[in-house]
């Protein structure tokens, strides 16, 4: 018989010589112990897909916060505030100035963020707690005193700034408001009661000088679109009550930081923006790696609450970046 004659192996047989006839298994090649998904490029792949996302999720965040989250943030802050001014209003110690008592009874400034007053304009159904200072953190919370002014209801031209859009935009209906309208401030020295004179753009006349004794009041907002102001409005509005005694002024305009200026911003608040940047950051590359391990689904059912709290928390210090009256 010739080789070629030989008979073929039957299928299964083993063709080694290990020991009892048994054949090794083959050992699996470099290609096959590798997953596609290790490679370097697809890892590249999916940290960019997940970038993307997350980019995404920060917008959408973003959108939430400033149209309707950021409402509930002004609506918590107004319900507190407006319980504690009307505890410091029975016990006599609302704030009649720049100044007050602290707990040693020495003077000390106002503090920024403090109850100082209750706005009330029925043709606009606004009724909302005054804060004292102006910058983008306390219109956060409702409008806000300009301190290098009087309170309302005293001599002199007292300021208050408000928010158009952001935060409840306690003064988005401030253009509606007309000639004749009725104003009224509650401060810890009464109630003050005004008279809409007129709104005010850049241009436009300003109102009378004011007799000595007498007292106005001036809203300001931003004017244009919503997110991009085009100026400031101003309503002037003249005290009609008797005004209130008006203690010496401690706060000059040079004490007033460029973020208490209409359309100012508070840089201070790109530092926690950075923090809250980093920690998104941090996100990405812990998102593709748990990719990896997990899967897809299983990753996004654990990243999407992360990535909720890390992307409100950033729009917040967003939106402070944005001018203090939007």
């Amino acid at each position: 018989m010739t080789v070629a004659d030989a008979p073929a192996p039957a299928p299964g047989a083993s063709t080694g010589g290990g020991a009892g006839g048994e054949a090794k298994p083959a050992a699996p090649s470099a290609s096959r112990q590798r997953r596609p998904d290790d490679s370097p490029a697809a890892v590249a792949r999916q940290a960019a897909g997940t970038t993307l996302w997350i980019l995404a999720v920060f917008l959408i965040g973003f959108v939430l916060w400033l149209a309707f989250l950021s409402r509930l943030h002004y609506d918590r802050a107004q319900h507190e505030a407006y319980a504690t001014f009307r505890a410091s209003l029975a016990q006599a110690t609302a704030p009649t100035g720049p100044t007050q008592l602290n707990s040693s009874n020495q003077v000390q400034l106002v503090p920024s963020g403090t109850p100082v007053a209750v706005l009330n304009i029925p043709a606009i159904g606004l009724n909302a707690v005054v804060f004292q200072g102006t910058s983008g953190q306390v219109l956060e919370n409702g409008p806000g005193h300009l301190r290098d002014t009087p309170l309302p209801g005293q001599a002199g031209v007292s300021v208050i700034f408000g928010r158009r859009t952001g935060y409840g935009g306690p003064f988005n209906r401030l253009p509606r408001l007309n000639p004749g309208d009725i104003i009224t401030v509650t401060t810890g020295q009464g109630v003050a009661r005004y008279v809409v004179l007129d709104r005010r753009r850049a241009g436009d006349p300003y109102p009378p000088p004011l007799a000595p004794g007498h007292g106005r009041l001036v809203l300001t907002t931003a004017d244009g679109s919503p997110l991009t102001p085009s100026g400031v409005l101003r309503v002037d509005a003249q005290l009609t009550s008797p005004a209130f005694p008006t203690p010496e002024m401690v706060i000059s305009a040079a004490d007033i930081s460029p973020g208490e200026q209409p359309l100012g911003t508070d840089t201070i608040a790109w530092l926690p923006l950075v923090l809250w940047g980093q920690c998104l950051l941090l996100g990405v590359g812990v998102l593709t790696w748990l990719r990896q391990r997990w899967g897809r689904w299983q990753t996004w059912i654990v990243a999407v609450p992360v990535l909720g709290f890390l992307s409100l928390s950033i729009a917040d210090q967003v939106t402070r970046l944005l001018p203090n009256l939007v």
